[in-house]
């Protein structure tokens, strides 16, 4: 297997994803060339500059090829667009940061008014490169050894079947699970102090926009490294 290169959740932190992007690069002069690299989704809310982040990974900072997959909450930004009172439910869960990173006034929505005039301001300030990088987001990658999604996957389903619902929001049931899911799944979705490594999944999401930790993993035939960002 040729070297992947994975990343937990961003949301928002512009700063710890350029030193990402910077820790793979040194990887890839210390170690040779690699494969791919792989962002496990949720690169808005919470953090403060989720516009740059998306700027950013749009253009394929990586010295690699690039797989981009879509989070939870990259989702809820979509939906927003077609559908503005999901607002009700995104706004407890970081859009404030986002709507303002896109230079949408967000005083009325923190009052819980007007979400169809903010839905209608993010349409019109967010930029057709945005716009293309959201609609190519897949929800998993498959490698030989690894299965890359955001939250996890639904036990006892064929990789090959997993629902993009639970590919983006899956918890207690995936992460209770002990069952062999037929490749280990490299996921987010859920903060964890450290990379949580199991028999069956790894865990990479560090909780960046809080902790200030962004875990990218580097996987070898030889196993895998964390590479200090």
């Amino acid at each position: 297997m040729d070297r992947i290169y994975a990343i937990g959740d961003i949301h928002g932190r512009l700063d710890l994803l350029e030193r990402a992007i910077a820790a793979i690069g040194r990887d890839v002069e210390a170690h040779g060339p690699a494969t791919l690299t792989v962002t496990l989704g949720d690169y808005v809310d919470r953090g403060p500059d989720p516009f740059g982040v998306i700027e950013r990974l749009a253009a394929n900072p990586f010295p690699t090829d690039y797989v981009a997959l879509k989070g939870n909450h990259e989702e809820l930004f979509e939906r927003f667009l077609v559908e503005p009172e999901i607002a009700v439910h995104w706004r407890r869960l970081g859009c404030l940061e986002t709507l303002h990173s896109y230079g949408v006034r967000v005083a009325d929505l923190m009052m819980g008014l007007n979400y169809e005039k903010a839905s209608q301001a993010l349409a019109a300030a967010l930029p057709a490169t945005h716009r293309a990088f959201l609609d190519a987001l897949a929800t998993s990658f498959d490698s030989e050894r690894y299965f890359f999604c955001h939250a996890g996957v639904r036990p006892g389903v064929a990789l090959a079947r997993q629902s993009d619902e639970d590919l983006m929001w899956i918890r207690d049931d995936f992460l209770n699970s002990d069952a062999d899911f037929g490749k280990i799944v490299v996921h987010g979705h859920t903060p964890v102090p450290e990379p949580d490594v199991r028999a069956n999944r790894i865990n990479i999401d560090t909780g960046a926009f809080v902790t200030g930790r962004l875990t990218c993993i580097a996987l070898e035939d030889a196993g895998y490294r964390f590479l200090e960002v």
